[in-house]
C-alpha cells in the first residue's frame, strides 16, 4: 500500500473526472504544484486501514479454507478456488468499505477547492466524521460495488495466483522460488485489472458523490456510459500500473511468510 499509494491516488483522479479531459502526466504536474510531494500521498493512512481491514479479511479467509480443503495433500480444482476467493472477497469488500471509501475521499480533495474539501486529518477522523455527518448507511455506501470488485479482483489475485502457480510447477521448470512467485504474481496482477477496471470505476464514482447524486448503480453505469464505452476503462494503465506492483509486494512478501515461517516451514520439518 506505501509503495503504490500514489499510482492509486491518479487512478482515483482519473476516475473522477467527468467533463474535463486531464492526463495523467498533467495530474501529477497540478498535484505537484498545488500540494507538492506529500500531495501524492493523501489519503495514505486510509489505504493502509483498507488494507488491514478487506486485505486481512480475504486472505485469512481464502487461505483458512484452502488449508482445510488441501489436508490429504491434495490441490483445490479450479472451481473450488474460483468460489472461495468469490467468497472472501465479497466479504472482504464489505469489511473494507467504509475505509475504502473515505481513502476515495482523501484522495480526491486535493483536486476540489480548498472551500469544498473535506479535510479528514487522517482515516479514523475521516471513519468519525462520515459517521457523525452522513450516519451509519453512508459508511457502507458504494458497498455492492465494493464487494463486486473485491470478488472479481480476488478471484483474479488469490485464485488466478494459485491456478498459474500450479500449472507453473507442473511443467517441471519451475521451483517454488523469488522466479515464480514474481511470474505468477505478475501475470495475477494482469488478470486481476482486467476483470475489475469497469466495476472499479463505478465504484469510486458512487463513493465519491454526494449523498443522493446516483438512485443506485445502473443509474451511475448510465453516467459513464455518456462519455461511451472508454469511459469504464478511465485509468487502466495507472489501474494496472498500481495493481500489478501491489500484486507482486503482497504475494512475494505473502510467500517470504509463507516459507519461512508458515505451514511450508513445519511441512519440512516433519518430513527431515
Amino acid at each position: 500500500a506505501c509503495c503504490t499509494h500514489p499510482l492509486d491516488l491518479l487512478k482515483v483522479h482519473l476516475q473522477t473526472q467527468q467533463l474535463e479531459k486531464v492526463k495523467a502526466t498533467t495530474l501529477v504536474v497540478r498535484i505537484l504544484k498545488t500540494d507538492g510531494v506529500l500531495g501524492l500521498y493523501n489519503g495514505l493512512s486510509a489505504s493502509i486501514c483498507r488494507q488491514l481491514t478487506y486485505s486481512m479479511t480475504r486472505f485469512a479467509m481464502y487461505e483458512t479454507v484452502k488449508k482445510n480443503l488441501t489436508q490429504d495433500g491434495g490441490t483445490m480444482p479450479f472451481y473450488q478456488k474460483v468460489l472461495t476467493a468469490a467468497v472472501s472477497g465479497a466479504t472482504g469488500g464489505l469489511v473494507g468499505t467504509p475505509a475504502d471509501l473515505v481513502n476515495v475521499r482523501m484522495q480526491n480533495d486535493v483536486k476540489l477547492p480548498p472551500d469544498q474539501r473535506r479535510n479528514y486529518k487522517h482515516a479514523f477522523d475521516g471513519l468519525w466524521k462520515v459517521y457523525r455527518n452522513e450516519g451509519v448507511p453512508q459508511l457502507f455506501g458504494g458497498a455492492t460495488m465494493a464487494s463486486s470488485r473485491a470478488v472479481l479482483v480476488t478471484v483474479g489475485q488469490l485464485a488466478g495466483y494459485d491456478q498459474i502457480k500450479q500449472l507453473m510447477m507442473l511443467t517441471g521448470v519451475f521451483e517454488d522460488n523469488i522466479v515464480l512467485h514474481l511470474t505468477c504474481s505478475t501475470l495475477a496482477g494482469c488478470l486481476a485489472t482486467l476483470l475489475t477496471q469497469p466495476l472499479d470505476v463505478m465504484k469510486t464514482r458512487m463513493m465519491n458523490a454526494k449523498p443522493g447524486t446516483y438512485a443506485g448503480v445502473s443509474a451511475c453505469a448510465m453516467d459513464i456510459a455518456k462519455n461511451g464505452p472508454i469511459g469504464f476503462f478511465k485509468g487502466f494503465i495507472p489501474a494496472f500500473v498500481r495493481l500489478g506492483p501491489h500484486t507482486v509486494f503482497t504475494f512475494i512478501f505473502f510467500e517470504q511468510l509463507r516459507l519461512n515461517f508458515g505451514d511450508f516451514k513445519e511441512d519440512l520439518a516433519k518430513k527431515e
